[in-house]
């Protein structure tokens, strides 16, 4: 039985994100610089590249998963337990199909769930999906559920 997943965008979760991300990332932006001008090169660079990479992180988090304004952002999971089989649709409307090793990783607090399988192509492919994506939380369970037995 084929089941079919429209996605939203996140918005609320988009708000947490930018309250964890922007104080983190500014933090430890302004760290690395005050360690630079106090000659602590080595630190500052540390700092840096830290905070390089939790912007990086955190504007992929939002703009693709939150948001969905990236090309490559799922829009749509059509999933069958039975095959077992998922086709995810991206926002520029190419489609990516898991077809051996499905299998769904719960977060422990509840709010998102990773998708990861081989494509058809061999490729390993992972996704994570907010419980704020899903127009009911039924689906999100849903989800959640309809892969447990792999």
């Amino acid at each position: 039985m084929l089941r079919s997943f429209e996605l939203k965008q996140d918005r609320r979760g988009m708000f947490w994100d930018l309250l964890l991300y922007v104080p983190t990332v500014s933090a430890l932006a302004g760290f690395a610089g005050s360690s630079w001008y106090a000659k602590n090169e080595d630190l500052a660079y540390l700092l840096s590249f830290m905070a390089c990479f939790f912007f990086l992180a955190g504007s992929n988090r939002i703009l693709k998963t939150r948001l969905m304004w990236l090309p490559s952002a799922p829009v749509r999971i059509e999933a069958d337990p039975q095959a077992p089989y998922v086709r995810l649709t991206q926002k520029n409307g190419h489609q990516l199909e898991m077809m051996k090793s499905i299998k769904v990783h719960k977060e422990v607090s509840g709010r998102s769930l990773g998708l990861t399988g081989l494509g058809a192509d061999g490729k390993q492919l992972q996704f994570i999906f907010h419980k704020g994506q899903f127009a009911l939380e039924k689906d999100y369970l849903t989800l959640q559920d309809l892969f447990k037995k792999n």
